[in-house]
């Protein structure tokens, strides 16, 4: 065994025994504190992960009070153009393309030989698990360099969010390698969408050191309180939101899983370990 299988080895049962949500939330609160540590601490991550300051709507990290406010920094507003056309996808975030492809009577693959389905990933939820149960998934991995705030694939209906309490399991690829059923298993948002191309969901995976997710609509949404599944129906409130406009961010990067139910095609070019960015132009469907 190698000395990199070895730390890996070590982290993956690290991992199944530390307090995944006390650590989340320490990270909460560091990454709000407010003064001097906070320009070294946001010039470390910037060298560390080659973050590319270029693209952010401000580019010097002073201008930054908290290390959150840097994490979900917005970007200029003509670096990522939205694809075009109404019967198209546009990618909702900037990441790595973890896997893609059908879904399968219900099944969904987390990675080559591991797998989950479709109705533990939406909290157990009969009837949309069913009409998702052979439509198609991308799921996004955001690295701790990509722009983290999350943008709508196209026009949208808002019709439901559900909260899934569970861990935090790292979603590295390799863990994702390692771990059955991990996204599965970790805390999430389920939102659920109605569009021309059919039901939409996004769900949006929370991860170690992931210490809050937020949706416009709704403001902070994790961490709540509680263990119990919650939902919040939005189907009376007519909240449409337009393709390209801003969903949600992550405080701390995660995970995006993209599902939808109609005659979604994926294009070629949607495969695992491929690069995209927010707004480029990644499936279509028939109008």
């Amino acid at each position: 065994m190698n000395e990199l299988s070895k730390k890996q080895k070590f982290l993956k049962i690290l991992f199944y025994v530390i307090p995944h949500h006390a650590v989340s939330r320490v990270v909460y609160l560091i990454t709000r504190l407010r003064g001097p540590q906070v320009k070294p601490m946001i010039a470390w991550f910037v060298k560390k992960f080659r973050v590319n300051m270029d693209d952010a709507e401000e580019t010097e990290i002073g201008y930054y009070q908290t290390f959150n406010e840097f994490f979900t920094r917005p970007i200029k507003s003509d670096i990522r153009p939205i694809a075009p056309g109404d019967n198209t996808l546009a990618c909702p975030c900037d990441g790595t393309v973890s896997q893609a492809g059908p879904i399968r009577s219900g099944a969904i693959m987390q990675a080559k030989g591991r797998g989950y389905s479709a109705l533990e990933l939406l909290g157990g939820d009969k009837a949309m698990a069913t009409e998702f149960a052979n439509g198609r998934f991308a799921t996004i991995y955001l690295a701790p360099h990509d722009y983290h705030r999350l943008h709508m694939p196209l026009d949208a209906n808002m019709k439901r969010i559900i909260h899934v309490p569970g861990r935090l399991f790292s979603v590295a690829p390799w863990t994702v390698q390692e771990i059955p059923r991990l996204f599965a298993r970790n805390e999430r948002l389920v939102c659920y969408f109605e569009t021309r191309a059919g039901p939409m969901v996004m769900v949006l995976v929370g991860a170690i050191n992931v210490a809050a997710i937020e949706t416009v609509w709704s403001g902070l949404v994790t961490p709540p309180r509680g263990k119990k599944i919650s939902e919040f129906d939005y189907s009376h409130t007519r909240k449409k939101i337009s393709k390209g406009a801003e969903m949600g961010r992550f405080n701390m990067g995660s995970t995006v899983i993209l599902l939808t139910a109609g005659k979604v095609e994926w294009l070629p070019h949607i495969k695992p370990g491929q690069s995209v960015k927010m707004g480029q132009l990644i499936g279509h469907f028939p109008t």
